[in-house]
């Protein structure tokens, strides 16, 4: 997944942490509906599980997912890529694949981005699914990051984003963002997928004006 200067800013969509009855049909849904990448995030899930989720996605969708754990999965899925992290920190011996990272310093980034397709780097605003989880950076520090192009078409916010805030990631030049808490907030408890959808389509529509 290689970004260039030209291309839209890029809308990823990060799973919630648990596999819920009905979580492959939904993913098929939010892929036909537009969604173009998918990191598959299941920290607490077994390796059978995340196999079993990924058997219920379309394989027409399998080149838009990347895994955040179990990535020997890749020998069985033609899968997009991995994101490397605190759990899982070795780059697989796989070609073809994209790899991505999350950073939360300016220093982790300047060190990382020459040797990874892309990276995370939160969190940006005040966190929407970790109470507490307050932004990192002044907007000052974002502005001269984007000034040294160190922030640059590589990069990805995460962390507090919606459609309040993709204009302001746009201004702190980032290629994209990453999305979790504003997409999936109360789907557990009320699976109103119909105002899921609509959230989907909000941040969609946002990021495709940039």
């Amino acid at each position: 997944m290689l970004f260039r200067e030209d291309e839209p800013m890029k809308l990823i969509i990060i799973t919630n942490e648990v596999i819920f009855g009905g979580n492959g049909a939904l993913l098929n849904s939010l892929f036909a509906e537009g969604m173009e990448t998918l990191h598959l995030r299941k920290p607490f899930a077994t390796e059978a599980e995340v196999e079993y989720l990924l058997n219920q996605i379309d394989t027409e969708y399998h080149r838009q997912i990347v895994l955040h754990d179990h990535f020997g999965l890749l020998k069985a899925f033609r899968l997009k890529g991995v994101h490397l992290n605190r759990r899982n920190t070795i780059r697989p011996q796989i070609t073809n694949i994209s790899v991505s990272r999350s950073c939360h310093s300016l220093e982790c980034l300047e060190a990382s981005i020459e040797n990874h397709d892309y990276m995370f780097l939160s969190p940006i605003f005040d966190s929407i699914s970790k109470t507490g989880y307050n932004h990192a950076f002044t907007k000052e520090q974002l502005l001269v990051a984007k000034s040294k192009h160190l922030i640059n078409e590589k990069v990805i916010a995460l962390g507090g984003i919606d459609h309040k805030t993709i204009p302001l990631a746009v201004q702190y030049g980032f290629g994209g963002v990453a999305v979790l808490g504003s997409l999936w907030e109360n789907y557990l408890q009320d699976k109103d997928k119909k105002a899921l959808f609509q959230r989907f389509r909000n941040l969609q529509e946002m990021t495709e004006k940039q």
